[in-house]
């Protein structure tokens, strides 16, 4: 009797004992014609095996790099890819680098800071002005997107005297849209956790008015 104890180790399990067994034959064949129509078979029969492979575009590039590792990259054939060495598949890849940038409010995002950067480049004048004023809404229906029970305009134009680093101020006479225009105009959704409190609530005021009846 066999045992897996005295196997030699499964270099990928997903295709398990025979497929290992197959490759490892085709090592002691001498001819490379005939090595290379079995190890295409082999490919076929692992492509068989496991058919959501095929979703992938590349997908039998991937199963001849399986067959190679199998082998453990002793395997000579006439193979349809470029065969991939031991060191290139145990390379680590390359970390990504992520842009580390410090947002001071991340309910406005990075992107709103940008622009409140260029509207400080701007002379002064009618055309700042306005723009400072488009900013100063966008910034509160922004706001309603993460709260909108204790939104209030001083708190926004404190904010964006505070991203602008001071040099950004609401112009005299100038006021921001109400909270209900904002909203009527499909600004300020709901959080998730805001709809199931409205969710909620009428709910129980369902329920109330079914008990005084």
């Amino acid at each position: 009797m066999e045992y897996n104890t005295t196997r030699n180790e499964l270099k990928i399990s997903e295709y398990g004992r025979n497929i290992q067994k197959m490759i490892e034959y085709i090592l002691t064949l001498e001819k490379k014609e005939q090595r290379t129509r079995l190890a295409t078979f082999i490919v076929e029969v692992m492509a068989q095996m496991h058919p959501q492979v095929k979703e992938t575009a590349d997908y039998k590039q991937k199963l001849w790099d399986h067959l190679h590792m199998i082998s453990d990259f002793q395997l000579d054939v006439d193979c349809p890819y470029p065969v991939p060495t031991k060191k290139s598949l145990e390379e680590k890849p390359q970390k990504v680098p992520y842009q580390d940038h410090n947002i001071r409010f991340r309910q406005y995002g990075r992107n709103l800071e940008l622009v409140i950067n260029k509207a400080m480049q701007l002379e002064d004048g009618a055309e700042k002005n306005a723009f400072i004023v488009a900013i100063a809404n966008h910034l509160k229906k922004s706001y309603l997107n993460w709260n909108r029970d204790s939104v209030n305009d001083e708190l926004i134009i404190q904010h964006l005297e505070i991203l602008s680093d001071g040099k950004l101020k609401m112009p005299e006479n100038s006021k921001l849209m109400h909270t209900g225009e904002i909203l009527s105009k499909g600004g300020g959704s709901l959080s998730s956790n805001q709809k199931k409190k409205k969710t909620h609530k009428k709910k129980d005021g369902h329920n109330g008015h079914r008990r005084r009846n």
